[in-house]
């Protein structure tokens, strides 16, 4: 498991506003570092793997629990 350097709470946003977040929290952050994101928008599976792709961003991993998303990016 990799080490999370830091954590987003986008639970209760709806798109885009979980991706306009995690942009924002990654400005902050250097290259290598993991953010992990929580969400519960269902369309957050489909955009957080379209931003992995076009930002270069990896994505480490995607969680589904009953009513959330758990996704681990690793800032390029």
């Amino acid at each position: 498991m990799e080490k999370i350097d830091k954590e987003l709470d986008a639970r209760g946003l709806v798109c885009p506003l979980p991706i306009l977040r995690t942009k924002q929290s990654l400005t902050g952050m250097i290259s290598g570092q993991t953010l992990k994101i929580v969400a519960t928008d269902p369309g957050s599976l489909i955009d957080f793997q379209a931003f992995s792709e076009q930002t270069g961003n990896e994505l480490l991993s995607m969680t589904q629990t009953t009513d959330e998303f758990i996704f681990i990016l690793k800032k390029r």
